[in-house]
């Protein structure tokens, strides 16, 4: 299925078209972000989640849901806010690399807006799974945490990641309308539709 998205994400690419997919397992996004590093070499990718998704291996397979941040790590750099679950084997590769973690405490990322913003390169893929935000709020997700973010922290982000850097393309990731109210797949369509409006205008 990864390489079934790479193929249709760099038919699109090619076409200067802003990509944008609705998921589904995590793991597909590597598919989106190896198309678009083929046509634009500088990019990151901004990743909005409750698990950092850094495993090397999970149940015996390197492209697990639990493992899509490590395999893109591979290929550029991630940008990680609203963690707020990971093991010690994510946390040590952290560590090692060097990389940038804006964990889900409460008021964290919202005051840490601008320092996320300048972490990133100018080219951004945003990959969000909506467990990063609150089950308060997003409980149809297959793994939910507490302790998230908020409808309007999360939109604050967006809104001054798209005002100061180049957005190329999003994910959203991970919904399961079966575990919880028909409020739930509005608020992923809204997102989505707020993002698409932050990016293009």
């Amino acid at each position: 299925m990864i390489d079934r998205v790479y193929r249709i994400a760099i038919e699109l690419a090619k076409q200067e078209k802003f990509l944008v997919m609705f998921g589904g397992e995590h793991s597909l996004s590597l598919g989106m972000v190896q198309a678009l590093k083929e046509r634009i070499q500088d990019i990151c990718v901004l990743q909005l989640d409750a698990h950092a998704d850094l495993r090397n291996e999970y149940l015996g397979t390197r492209y697990s849901h639990a493992c899509v941040m490590r395999r893109i790590s591979e290929l550029c750099p991630i940008v990680q806010v609203g963690i707020r679950s990971l093991s010690w084997e994510e946390q040590k590769f952290l560590t090692q690399n060097n990389m940038h973690l804006f964990p889900a405490i409460p008021g964290s990322a919202l005051a840490s807006t601008e320092e996320i913003t300048a972490s990133l390169r100018d080219n951004v893929y945003v990959s969000i799974d909506l467990d990063v935000f609150d089950p308060s709020i997003m409980p149809a997700v297959g793994t939910p945490e507490p302790g998230g973010m908020l409808w309007h922290e999360v939109l604050n982000l967006l809104r001054t990641i798209t005002l100061h850097k180049r957005v190329i393309g999003f994910d959203l990731v991970e919904l399961c309308p079966k575990e919880g109210p028909a409020s739930c797949a509005y608020l992923a369509a809204k997102l989505a539709y707020k993002l698409i409006g932050y990016a293009i205008t």
